[in-house]
């Protein structure tokens, strides 16, 4: 049985349960509740949507610009929060481990994307050795576009104001937003072959999927129609 992400998060959860203070964890739970309850599922990016081009900013500096990502075939965008959140910790070292060697394999980038300000990034990146690409999303505008954004509830800025400071001092972006965690596959002429956005964020995209759409885009699989 191959490695499953939402395993991996699973037994993150389980770990809070064991451990976090009621009071902190209903704040948690309740938080991911409402992004569940109240999403806006027909804003989501979806499939057969059009990408418009767009840049984000490289760790290591420098830029990465749709046209360049699309230039040999298709490209993989994954959106994680930021840096320091735990389970983006989980799910990036998944990806990497699960996706990276064979999409590199097949000229396919791996991207993944947070809105936190690049110097404050890298260190997802550094600390697990990550060689899929890891880049900013300026002021979430790509995020927007997609319609992947959400903001902190009350209950949750109060909690991380009384860790010490707000998600947006923690980013850099000085806002409330992150994107909730969603996998986008870009064909090569900037439509969408696939999307998939998770409100909860420990809920998230295993690689099976990514996997046998980006080998469909290529001709290695046949297309089979989604029901």
């Amino acid at each position: 049985m191959s490695e499953s992400l939402n395993r991996l998060l699973a037994d993150l959860h389980a770990e809070r349960l064991a451990t976090w203070e009621p009071v902190a964890l209903q704040v948690n739970i309740d938080q991911r509740q409402r992004l569940v309850n109240e999403a806006k599922v027909d804003d989501f990016v979806k499939a057969g949507d059009t990408l418009e081009p767009f840049t984000l900013l490289k760790v290591e500096g420098g830029s990465l610009s749709r046209d360049a990502l699309l230039a040999d075939g298709p490209a993989v965008l994954i959106f994680f929060r930021f840096a320091g959140c735990p389970a983006c910790n989980i799910a990036l070292p998944y990806y990497q481990r699960r996706l990276y060697a064979q999409l590199h394999a097949l000229g396919v980038p791996l991207v993944a994307v947070s809105p936190q300000v690049p110097e404050r990034l890298v260190e997802i990146k550094t600390r697990h050795n990550l060689e899929l690409q890891v880049a900013s999303d300026p002021d979430n505008r790509l995020g927007r576009r997609l319609g992947i954004l959400y903001s902190f509830d009350e209950a949750s800025r109060k909690a991380a104001l009384a860790k010490g400071n707000g998600i947006g001092e923690t980013t850099g972006t000085g806002t409330w937003e992150l994107p909730q965690p969603t996998v986008v596959v870009i064909a090569k002429d900037g439509t969408v072959a696939f999307a998939d956005v998770s409100p909860d964020w420990l809920v998230r995209t295993e690689a099976e999927p990514v996997l046998r759409v980006v080998e469909q885009l290529l001709g290695q699989t046949p297309l089979q129609v989604a029901i």
